[in-house]
Protein backbone atom coordinates (compact mmCIF):
# COMPACT_ATOMS: atom_id res chain seq x y z
CA UNK A 1 0.00 0.00 0.00
CA UNK A 2 1.54 3.57 -1.18
CA UNK A 3 1.85 6.00 1.59
CA UNK A 4 -0.64 8.26 0.01
CA UNK A 5 -3.62 5.56 0.38
CA UNK A 6 -2.56 5.33 4.26
CA UNK A 7 -5.56 6.66 6.20
CA UNK A 8 -5.37 7.29 10.12
CA UNK A 9 -8.25 7.85 12.32
CA UNK A 10 -7.72 9.75 15.37
CA UNK A 11 -10.17 9.73 18.25
CA UNK A 12 -10.44 12.89 20.61
CA UNK A 13 -8.90 16.39 19.93
CA UNK A 14 -6.80 17.21 22.78
CA UNK A 15 -3.39 17.76 22.95
CA UNK A 16 -2.26 14.29 22.34
CA UNK A 17 -3.95 13.46 19.13
CA UNK A 18 -3.32 17.85 18.05
CA UNK A 19 0.58 16.34 18.09
CA UNK A 20 0.23 13.50 16.69
CA UNK A 21 -1.42 14.60 14.12
CA UNK A 22 1.02 17.40 13.19
CA UNK A 23 4.04 14.63 14.10
CA UNK A 24 2.06 12.43 11.18
CA UNK A 25 1.97 15.32 8.76
CA UNK A 26 5.82 15.93 9.17
CA UNK A 27 6.66 11.80 8.97
CA UNK A 28 4.02 11.25 6.50
CA UNK A 29 2.74 14.05 4.66
CA UNK A 30 0.81 12.27 2.09
CA UNK A 31 -1.20 10.34 5.25
CA UNK A 32 -5.36 11.10 5.10
CA UNK A 33 -5.79 12.19 8.69
CA UNK A 34 -9.22 12.11 10.16
CA UNK A 35 -10.08 13.85 13.48
CA UNK A 36 -13.25 12.70 15.40
CA UNK A 37 -14.91 14.47 18.89
CA UNK A 38 -17.71 14.32 20.63
CA UNK A 39 -17.96 17.95 21.57
CA UNK A 40 -18.24 20.73 19.42
CA UNK A 41 -14.62 22.38 20.50
CA UNK A 42 -11.96 21.37 20.01
CA UNK A 43 -9.41 21.47 23.31
CA UNK A 44 -12.44 21.33 25.30
CA UNK A 45 -11.79 18.16 27.69
CA UNK A 46 -8.97 17.61 29.33
CA UNK A 47 -6.67 20.16 27.41
CA UNK A 48 -9.07 22.42 28.50
CA UNK A 49 -7.34 25.41 30.28
CA UNK A 50 -9.23 25.47 33.43
CA UNK A 51 -9.31 21.69 33.87
CA UNK A 52 -5.30 21.30 34.15
CA UNK A 53 -3.29 22.84 36.18
CA UNK A 54 -1.06 23.87 33.40
CA UNK A 55 1.92 23.27 34.81
CA UNK A 56 5.10 22.99 32.25
CA UNK A 57 5.71 19.83 34.13
CA UNK A 58 9.55 19.56 34.21
CA UNK A 59 10.32 18.34 37.70
CA UNK A 60 11.20 21.86 38.85
CA UNK A 61 8.60 21.60 41.91
CA UNK A 62 6.86 18.34 41.99
CA UNK A 63 7.96 16.18 45.04
CA UNK A 64 5.85 13.50 44.19
CA UNK A 65 8.28 12.94 41.03
CA UNK A 66 11.31 12.02 43.45
CA UNK A 67 11.89 9.97 46.76
CA UNK A 68 13.84 8.57 49.16
CA UNK A 69 15.27 4.97 48.29
CA UNK A 70 16.06 2.62 51.20
CA UNK A 71 19.74 3.61 51.74
CA UNK A 72 18.64 7.17 51.90
CA UNK A 73 19.71 8.83 48.78
CA UNK A 74 17.11 10.37 46.64
CA UNK A 75 15.77 8.76 43.26
CA UNK A 76 16.00 11.69 40.61
CA UNK A 77 14.57 9.01 37.52
CA UNK A 78 11.50 10.01 37.00
CA UNK A 79 12.43 13.40 37.18
CA UNK A 80 14.97 13.77 34.99
CA UNK A 81 12.86 12.23 32.36
CA UNK A 82 10.10 14.53 32.81
CA UNK A 83 12.42 17.35 32.48
CA UNK A 84 14.07 16.03 29.21
CA UNK A 85 10.29 15.38 27.85
CA UNK A 86 9.62 18.89 28.74
CA UNK A 87 12.25 20.31 26.98
CA UNK A 88 11.41 18.06 23.89
CA UNK A 89 7.77 19.50 23.89
CA UNK A 90 8.94 23.24 24.02
CA UNK A 91 11.34 22.49 20.86
CA UNK A 92 8.45 20.95 19.25
CA UNK A 93 6.38 24.12 19.90
CA UNK A 94 8.88 26.55 18.94
CA UNK A 95 9.56 25.35 15.63
CA UNK A 96 6.05 25.38 14.70
CA UNK A 97 5.52 28.80 16.53
CA UNK A 98 8.77 30.33 14.51
CA UNK A 99 7.16 29.14 11.33
CA UNK A 100 3.87 30.98 12.04
CA UNK A 101 1.70 27.87 12.55
CA UNK A 102 0.49 28.51 16.19
CA UNK A 103 -1.09 31.37 18.15
CA UNK A 104 0.69 34.53 18.75
CA UNK A 105 -1.93 36.58 19.51
CA UNK A 106 -3.50 34.55 22.36
CA UNK A 107 -0.79 33.53 24.86
CA UNK A 108 -0.32 29.63 25.72
CA UNK A 109 2.83 29.85 27.18
CA UNK A 110 4.36 32.48 29.65
CA UNK A 111 7.39 32.42 32.03
CA UNK A 112 6.37 31.59 35.79
CA UNK A 113 8.19 30.73 38.34
CA UNK A 114 8.21 26.74 40.02
CA UNK A 115 8.78 26.72 43.30
CA UNK A 116 8.60 23.71 46.40
CA UNK A 117 7.41 24.36 49.90
CA UNK A 118 7.66 22.26 52.73
CA UNK A 119 8.03 22.64 56.40
CA UNK A 120 8.60 20.32 59.40
CA UNK A 121 12.27 18.27 60.15
CA UNK A 122 11.78 15.43 57.96
CA UNK A 123 10.20 17.28 54.74
CA UNK A 124 12.88 20.14 54.73
CA UNK A 125 15.41 17.21 55.20
CA UNK A 126 13.79 15.89 52.10
CA UNK A 127 13.49 18.41 49.91
CA UNK A 128 17.37 19.83 51.05
CA UNK A 129 18.62 15.89 50.11
CA UNK A 130 16.73 16.74 46.75
CA UNK A 131 18.02 19.67 45.67
CA UNK A 132 21.44 19.03 46.25
CA UNK A 133 20.78 15.29 44.12
CA UNK A 134 19.63 17.82 41.49
CA UNK A 135 21.92 20.69 41.38
CA UNK A 136 24.53 17.79 40.13
CA UNK A 137 22.68 17.82 36.82
CA UNK A 138 22.97 20.64 34.69
CA UNK A 139 19.00 20.13 33.45
CA UNK A 140 18.31 20.98 36.88
CA UNK A 141 21.71 23.60 37.71
CA UNK A 142 19.77 27.00 38.07
CA UNK A 143 17.69 25.38 41.29
CA UNK A 144 17.39 27.70 44.17
CA UNK A 145 17.72 26.59 47.73
CA UNK A 146 16.44 28.84 50.75
CA UNK A 147 15.60 27.53 54.89
CA UNK A 148 15.71 31.42 55.77
CA UNK A 149 11.43 32.54 55.86
CA UNK A 150 12.91 35.95 54.83
CA UNK A 151 14.43 35.07 51.55
CA UNK A 152 11.80 33.25 51.17
CA UNK A 153 9.22 36.03 52.00
CA UNK A 154 10.81 37.57 49.25
CA UNK A 155 9.90 35.13 46.14
CA UNK A 156 6.31 34.69 47.73
CA UNK A 157 5.10 37.45 50.02
CA UNK A 158 1.88 36.39 50.90
CA UNK A 159 3.01 32.60 51.93
CA UNK A 160 4.82 34.17 54.64
CA UNK A 161 2.76 36.73 55.88
CA UNK A 162 1.14 36.09 59.13
CA UNK A 163 3.70 32.45 59.79
CA UNK A 164 5.71 32.19 62.71
CA UNK A 165 9.12 31.62 61.92
CA UNK A 166 9.64 29.82 65.25
CA UNK A 167 7.07 27.51 64.94
CA UNK A 168 8.60 24.99 62.87
CA UNK A 169 11.44 24.79 60.01
CA UNK A 170 10.59 25.38 56.19
CA UNK A 171 12.46 25.35 53.14
CA UNK A 172 11.84 26.15 50.05
CA UNK A 173 13.13 25.81 46.43
CA UNK A 174 12.66 27.82 43.45
CA UNK A 175 13.46 27.69 39.54
CA UNK A 176 13.07 31.01 37.65
CA UNK A 177 12.56 29.49 34.59
CA UNK A 178 9.49 27.54 35.40
CA UNK A 179 6.31 27.47 32.65
CA UNK A 180 2.60 28.17 32.75
CA UNK A 181 0.85 26.87 29.73
CA UNK A 182 -2.29 27.02 28.22
CA UNK A 183 -3.18 23.73 26.78
CA UNK A 184 -6.11 24.60 25.12
CA UNK A 185 -5.21 27.22 23.10
CA UNK A 186 -1.97 25.10 22.03
CA UNK A 187 -4.05 21.94 20.92
CA UNK A 188 -6.70 24.55 19.14
CA UNK A 189 -3.49 26.59 17.39
CA UNK A 190 -2.37 22.66 16.37
CA UNK A 191 -5.88 22.08 15.13
CA UNK A 192 -6.45 24.95 13.09
CA UNK A 193 -2.79 24.56 11.98
CA UNK A 194 -3.84 20.70 10.72
CA UNK A 195 -6.66 22.24 8.85
CA UNK A 196 -4.50 24.27 6.52
CA UNK A 197 -2.90 21.12 5.50
CA UNK A 198 -4.04 18.94 2.52
CA UNK A 199 -5.84 15.53 3.37
CA UNK A 200 -6.85 16.80 6.77
CA UNK A 201 -10.44 15.93 8.11
CA UNK A 202 -11.99 17.21 11.68
CA UNK A 203 -15.34 16.23 12.25
CA UNK A 204 -16.73 17.75 15.59
CA UNK A 205 -19.94 16.58 17.54
CA UNK A 206 -19.34 12.64 16.30
CA UNK A 207 -19.29 9.56 19.07
CA UNK A 208 -17.17 6.24 18.53
CA UNK A 209 -19.84 3.99 18.94
CA UNK A 210 -17.76 0.83 17.57
CA UNK A 211 -14.34 -0.01 16.71
CA UNK A 212 -14.16 -3.35 14.47
CA UNK A 213 -10.85 -5.11 12.80
CA UNK A 214 -11.56 -5.70 9.42
CA UNK A 215 -10.46 -9.19 7.66
CA UNK A 216 -8.12 -7.04 5.18
CA UNK A 217 -6.00 -5.52 8.16
CA UNK A 218 -7.40 -2.52 8.49
CA UNK A 219 -10.24 -1.23 10.70
CA UNK A 220 -14.01 0.10 10.49
CA UNK A 221 -15.07 3.45 12.87
CA UNK A 222 -18.85 3.87 13.44
CA UNK A 223 -19.43 6.79 14.74
CA UNK A 224 -22.94 8.86 15.54
CA UNK A 225 -23.45 12.57 14.52
CA UNK A 226 -24.72 13.95 17.78
CA UNK A 227 -27.95 15.50 17.57
CA UNK A 228 -29.11 13.92 13.78
CA UNK A 229 -28.93 10.55 15.43
CA UNK A 230 -27.13 9.71 11.93
CA UNK A 231 -24.96 7.18 12.16
CA UNK A 232 -22.00 6.91 9.88
CA UNK A 233 -18.74 4.34 8.71
CA UNK A 234 -15.14 5.11 8.54
CA UNK A 235 -12.90 2.86 7.45
CA UNK A 236 -8.60 2.96 7.78
CA UNK A 237 -5.46 1.33 8.29
CA UNK A 238 -4.45 3.03 11.61
CA UNK A 239 -6.26 4.04 14.92
CA UNK A 240 -5.15 6.20 18.04
CA UNK A 241 -7.30 6.36 20.73
CA UNK A 242 -6.42 9.94 22.51
CA UNK A 243 -9.79 10.48 24.42
CA UNK A 244 -8.90 10.64 28.02
CA UNK A 245 -10.64 8.93 30.40
CA UNK A 246 -12.50 8.24 27.32
CA UNK A 247 -10.11 5.57 25.82
CA UNK A 248 -10.59 2.71 28.49
CA UNK A 249 -14.00 1.77 26.83
CA UNK A 250 -13.07 2.56 23.59
CA UNK A 251 -10.06 0.48 23.82
CA UNK A 252 -12.66 -2.17 24.53
CA UNK A 253 -14.42 -1.65 21.35
CA UNK A 254 -11.63 -2.55 19.69
CA UNK A 255 -11.04 -5.82 21.06
CA UNK A 256 -7.57 -5.70 20.74
CA UNK A 257 -5.82 -8.39 23.45
CA UNK A 258 -3.63 -6.10 24.67
CA UNK A 259 -6.27 -3.91 25.88
CA UNK A 260 -7.62 -7.07 28.46
CA UNK A 261 -7.08 -6.51 31.89
CA UNK A 262 -7.28 -2.82 31.91
CA UNK A 263 -9.62 -0.93 33.98
CA UNK A 264 -9.68 2.72 35.32
CA UNK A 265 -10.52 4.76 38.24
CA UNK A 266 -11.95 8.10 38.39
CA UNK A 267 -10.87 10.72 40.16
CA UNK A 268 -12.13 14.49 39.72
CA UNK A 269 -10.82 17.89 41.33
CA UNK A 270 -11.88 21.02 42.61
CA UNK A 271 -9.93 24.13 43.07
CA UNK A 272 -10.79 27.60 45.00
CA UNK A 273 -10.08 30.28 42.92
CA UNK A 274 -9.16 33.94 44.05
CA UNK A 275 -11.79 36.83 43.28
CA UNK A 276 -9.35 39.49 44.81
CA UNK A 277 -7.19 41.68 42.35
CA UNK A 278 -5.08 42.98 44.79
CA UNK A 279 -4.21 39.40 45.88
CA UNK A 280 -3.93 37.90 42.54
CA UNK A 281 -1.54 40.63 41.75
CA UNK A 282 1.10 39.46 44.72
CA UNK A 283 1.92 36.18 44.19
CA UNK A 284 3.50 35.26 40.87
CA UNK A 285 4.78 31.47 41.32
CA UNK A 286 3.62 28.02 41.26
CA UNK A 287 4.46 26.49 44.01
CA UNK A 288 3.73 22.67 45.21
CA UNK A 289 3.78 21.51 48.71
CA UNK A 290 3.57 17.49 49.60
CA UNK A 291 1.04 15.37 48.67
CA UNK A 292 -0.99 13.53 51.44
CA UNK A 293 -0.94 10.22 52.49
CA UNK A 294 -2.83 7.71 49.80
CA UNK A 295 -3.39 10.77 47.46
CA UNK A 296 -3.10 10.08 43.61
CA UNK A 297 0.08 12.60 42.39
CA UNK A 298 -2.71 14.61 40.55
CA UNK A 299 -3.64 15.75 44.01
CA UNK A 300 -0.28 17.09 45.15
CA UNK A 301 -1.78 20.87 46.88
CA UNK A 302 -0.13 24.06 45.28
CA UNK A 303 -0.69 27.76 45.35
CA UNK A 304 -1.03 28.21 41.56
CA UNK A 305 -0.44 31.28 39.55
CA UNK A 306 -2.35 30.90 36.07
CA UNK A 307 -1.85 33.14 33.54
CA UNK A 308 -5.46 32.39 31.14
CA UNK A 309 -6.30 34.85 28.40
CA UNK A 310 -3.84 37.60 28.88
CA UNK A 311 -5.21 37.70 32.86
CA UNK A 312 -3.71 36.30 35.80
CA UNK A 313 -5.30 34.28 38.12
CA UNK A 314 -4.54 32.23 41.54
CA UNK A 315 -5.73 28.92 42.34
CA UNK A 316 -5.13 26.82 44.95
CA UNK A 317 -6.08 22.73 44.87
CA UNK A 318 -6.62 20.43 44.14
CA UNK A 319 -9.24 18.85 46.35
CA UNK A 320 -9.85 15.56 45.05
CA UNK A 321 -13.76 14.05 44.40
CA UNK A 322 -15.10 11.49 42.92
CA UNK A 323 -17.72 10.90 40.09
CA UNK A 324 -18.07 7.63 37.78
CA UNK A 325 -17.83 10.03 35.14
CA UNK A 326 -14.40 9.19 32.76
CA UNK A 327 -14.95 12.85 31.61
CA UNK A 328 -16.59 15.69 32.43
CA UNK A 329 -18.65 16.27 30.26
CA UNK A 330 -19.16 12.10 30.00
CA UNK A 331 -21.79 9.74 31.57
CA UNK A 332 -22.63 8.76 35.32
CA UNK A 333 -22.86 5.55 33.61
CA UNK A 334 -19.22 5.26 32.21
CA UNK A 335 -17.23 3.68 35.45
CA UNK A 336 -20.01 1.00 36.27
CA UNK A 337 -20.11 0.01 32.10
CA UNK A 338 -16.71 -0.18 32.04
CA UNK A 339 -16.34 -2.97 34.49
CA UNK A 340 -16.19 -6.72 31.98
CA UNK A 341 -14.98 -9.94 33.33
CA UNK A 342 -11.46 -9.13 31.77
CA UNK A 343 -11.40 -6.41 34.38
CA UNK A 344 -13.07 -7.05 36.99
CA UNK A 345 -10.69 -8.68 39.37
CA UNK A 346 -7.65 -6.66 38.60
CA UNK A 347 -10.12 -3.58 39.64
CA UNK A 348 -11.39 -5.57 42.79
CA UNK A 349 -7.83 -6.15 43.87
CA UNK A 350 -6.39 -2.97 43.05
CA UNK A 351 -9.14 -1.24 45.89
CA UNK A 352 -8.08 -3.84 48.06
CA UNK A 353 -4.47 -2.59 47.86
CA UNK A 354 -5.47 0.83 47.78
CA UNK A 355 -7.71 1.22 51.41
CA UNK A 356 -5.36 4.77 51.57
CA UNK A 357 -6.69 5.69 48.36
CA UNK A 358 -10.38 5.09 49.35
CA UNK A 359 -10.03 6.64 53.16
CA UNK A 360 -8.50 9.79 51.06
CA UNK A 361 -11.02 10.16 49.00
CA UNK A 362 -13.71 9.80 51.20
CA UNK A 363 -12.28 11.89 53.71
CA UNK A 364 -11.63 15.18 50.56
CA UNK A 365 -15.63 14.20 49.27
CA UNK A 366 -17.12 14.67 52.41
CA UNK A 367 -14.67 18.01 54.04
CA UNK A 368 -16.76 21.13 54.53
CA UNK A 369 -15.69 24.62 53.44
CA UNK A 370 -14.49 25.32 56.29
CA UNK A 371 -11.93 22.29 55.58
CA UNK A 372 -11.03 23.11 52.62
CA UNK A 373 -10.31 26.90 53.76
CA UNK A 374 -7.83 25.95 56.41
CA UNK A 375 -5.89 23.43 54.17
CA UNK A 376 -5.51 26.52 51.91
CA UNK A 377 -4.19 29.14 55.31
CA UNK A 378 -1.56 26.47 55.72
CA UNK A 379 0.35 27.56 52.15
CA UNK A 380 -1.15 30.99 52.72
CA UNK A 381 -2.00 32.13 56.00
CA UNK A 382 -4.00 35.26 56.25
CA UNK A 383 -6.10 34.12 53.44
CA UNK A 384 -9.63 35.37 53.32
CA UNK A 385 -12.48 33.32 52.58
CA UNK A 386 -14.58 36.06 51.22
CA UNK A 387 -11.51 36.21 48.53
CA UNK A 388 -12.14 32.87 47.02
CA UNK A 389 -14.37 30.60 45.17
CA UNK A 390 -14.72 26.78 44.78
CA UNK A 391 -14.28 25.71 41.09
CA UNK A 392 -15.02 22.19 39.39
CA UNK A 393 -11.55 21.16 37.61
CA UNK A 394 -10.97 18.14 34.85
CA UNK A 395 -11.54 14.70 35.59
CA UNK A 396 -9.02 12.40 35.53
CA UNK A 397 -8.58 8.25 35.34
CA UNK A 398 -6.12 6.31 36.90
CA UNK A 399 -5.04 3.25 35.12
CA UNK A 400 -5.64 -0.14 36.68
CA UNK A 401 -3.47 -2.74 35.23
CA UNK A 402 -4.02 -7.03 35.59
CA UNK A 403 -1.07 -8.40 37.30
CA UNK A 404 0.05 -11.68 37.75
CA UNK A 405 0.91 -11.15 41.07
CA UNK A 406 -1.17 -8.94 42.96
CA UNK A 407 -4.01 -9.40 40.77
CA UNK A 408 -4.22 -5.70 39.50
CA UNK A 409 -2.27 -2.55 40.45
CA UNK A 410 -3.28 1.06 40.54
CA UNK A 411 -0.80 2.62 37.81
CA UNK A 412 0.10 6.60 37.99
CA UNK A 413 1.31 8.22 35.03
CA UNK A 414 0.29 6.94 31.09
CA UNK A 415 0.35 4.30 29.67
CA UNK A 416 0.67 3.31 26.03
CA UNK A 417 -1.75 0.29 25.05
CA UNK A 418 -0.76 -0.99 20.99
CA UNK A 419 -2.29 -4.19 19.18
CA UNK A 420 0.64 -6.67 18.20
CA UNK A 421 0.23 -5.35 14.36
CA UNK A 422 0.56 -1.67 15.25
CA UNK A 423 -2.32 -1.12 13.00
CA UNK A 424 -4.20 0.29 17.03
CA UNK A 425 -2.85 1.94 19.64
CA UNK A 426 -4.51 4.37 22.85
CA UNK A 427 -3.25 6.37 25.39
CA UNK A 428 -4.52 5.68 28.95
CA UNK A 429 -3.68 7.87 32.14
CA UNK A 430 -3.23 11.30 33.00
CA UNK A 431 -0.07 13.24 34.54
CA UNK A 432 1.83 14.27 33.03
CA UNK A 433 0.61 13.81 29.77
CA UNK A 434 0.44 17.23 28.44
CA UNK A 435 3.25 18.21 29.33
CA UNK A 436 5.29 15.20 27.93
CA UNK A 437 2.89 14.79 24.88
CA UNK A 438 5.69 15.34 21.99
CA UNK A 439 7.80 12.11 23.37
CA UNK A 440 4.58 10.36 24.47
CA UNK A 441 3.60 10.55 20.75
CA UNK A 442 6.67 9.78 19.30
CA UNK A 443 6.54 6.61 21.67
CA UNK A 444 3.36 5.95 19.89
CA UNK A 445 4.77 6.22 16.18
CA UNK A 446 7.49 3.85 17.28
CA UNK A 447 4.53 1.17 18.97
CA UNK A 448 2.94 2.15 15.27
CA UNK A 449 5.55 2.79 12.84
CA UNK A 450 8.47 0.43 14.31
CA UNK A 451 9.19 -0.41 11.02
CA UNK A 452 10.15 3.28 10.05
CA UNK A 453 10.81 5.36 12.81
CA UNK A 454 14.71 4.42 12.48
CA UNK A 455 15.02 5.14 8.89
CA UNK A 456 17.13 7.95 7.87
CA UNK A 457 14.50 10.11 6.29
CA UNK A 458 12.21 10.04 9.94
CA UNK A 459 14.98 10.59 12.19
CA UNK A 460 16.06 13.66 10.26
CA UNK A 461 12.44 14.92 10.24
CA UNK A 462 12.65 14.46 14.12
CA UNK A 463 15.75 16.44 14.47
CA UNK A 464 14.46 19.01 12.39
CA UNK A 465 11.57 19.52 14.68
CA UNK A 466 13.67 18.96 17.95
CA UNK A 467 16.99 20.14 17.61
CA UNK A 468 18.22 17.88 20.36
CA UNK A 469 16.81 14.92 19.34
CA UNK A 470 19.43 11.22 19.77
CA UNK A 471 21.61 13.40 22.26
CA UNK A 472 21.42 13.69 26.30
CA UNK A 473 19.80 16.89 27.83
CA UNK A 474 20.07 15.69 31.43
CA UNK A 475 23.99 15.57 31.49
CA UNK A 476 25.46 18.03 28.65
CA UNK A 477 25.42 21.41 29.84
CA UNK A 478 26.06 23.01 27.33
CA UNK A 479 23.18 21.35 24.98
CA UNK A 480 20.89 22.38 27.74
CA UNK A 481 22.22 26.19 27.97
CA UNK A 482 21.72 26.09 23.95
CA UNK A 483 18.24 24.91 23.43
CA UNK A 484 17.04 26.45 26.04
CA UNK A 485 18.23 29.98 24.76
CA UNK A 486 16.63 29.29 21.47
CA UNK A 487 13.26 28.37 22.92
CA UNK A 488 12.92 30.85 25.47
CA UNK A 489 13.69 33.15 22.56
CA UNK A 490 10.88 31.88 20.26
CA UNK A 491 8.70 31.57 22.81
CA UNK A 492 8.37 34.33 24.56
CA UNK A 493 7.05 36.21 21.84
CA UNK A 494 3.85 35.67 23.87
CA UNK A 495 4.85 38.43 26.32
Amino acid sequence: MKEKEKKIVLIGAGIMSATLGVLLKKVMPRAKLVIYERLDRVGAESSDAWNNAGTGHSAFCELNYTAFREDGSVDLTKALRIAERFEISKQFWAYFKERGHLPTKQAFINDIPHMSFVWGEENVRFLKSRYFAMIDYPIFDDMEYSEDPEHIGLWVPLMMEGRSSNAQPLAATRMDIGTDVNFGVLTRGMIAYLETCDNIEVNLGCEIQDITKLQSGGWEVVYEVLGSGEHEVETCDYIFIGAGGGAIPLLELSGIPEGQGYGGFPVSGQFLKCNNPEVISRHRAKVYGKAAVGSPPMSVPHLDTRILDGQRSLLFGPYAGFSTKFLKNGSYLDLPLSIEMHNVWPMLSAGIHNISLTKYLISQVIQSPRDRFEMLQAYYPNADIEDWQLITAGQRVQIIKRDKKEGGLLKFGTEIVCAEDGTLSALLGASPGASSSVSIMIDVLAQMFGDRIASEEWQNSLRELIPSWGQSLITNGVLVKKIRDRTTRILKLDD
